[in-house]
């Protein structure tokens, strides 16, 4: 009889953990972002960033920015280490989207950083970065730019760095 109550309660077991492992991969994750050059030298991307860097990206926006935690990491990549900070923003995020990030003043259409952020959630958290740095001329044109774009596969919560020539990039995705 025992055994019968247990063999009924199988598939709800199963279900809820079903359940819970889908909303788990849907779950939000906080993601915070550290763009920082290792030297004052630009290296071009031989290309300018494109009109459309964003993609379609949702913006970081007040629904969905968060508190930076790596302020002791990004102060120690200062001038006098020869590292300059260009970009520290956290947000939310979710699985299976991509995040548009930016800093500093905008001109026609491009900020002095700005890029995408995108997660997949697989057996493991994949990361598609794309981060563009501009210059621009005394018109305010685009006149050159350098890029990071690296793909990763992230553990969550653990500190990733990603380097590409002059520039780095410090991520940390953690569940909320």
């Amino acid at each position: 009889m025992r055994a019968l109550r247990t063999l009924a309660l199988l598939p709800l077991i199963l279900l809820s953990l079903l359940s819970s492992t889908q909303a788990l991969a849907e779950g939000l994750y906080q993601v915070e972002v550290i763009v920082f050059r290792q030297s004052n030298e630009m290296i071009s991307a031989g290309q300018l960033a494109p009109d459309n860097w964003a993609q379609n990206a949702m913006p970081v926006n007040s629904s969905n920015s968060r508190s930076t935690s790596l302020n002791a990491e990004a102060g120690k990549l200062n001038p006098s280490s020869g590292y300059q900070v260009l970009l520290h923003q956290a947000w939310s995020q979710s699985p299976a989207s991509s995040v548009a990030i930016s800093s500093g003043d905008e001109q026609f259409g491009h900020y002095p950083v700005e890029g995408s952020i995108s997660l997949k959630q697989g057996q493991q958290l994949e990361l598609d970065s794309d981060i563009w740095v501009n210059q621009f001329d005394a018109s305010g044109a685009l006149s050159d730019s350098e890029r990071i774009k690296q793909n990763s596969r992230l553990k969550s919560g653990e500190l990733t760095f990603l380097d590409n020539g002059s520039l780095g990039l410090l991520i940390r995705v953690s569940p909320l």
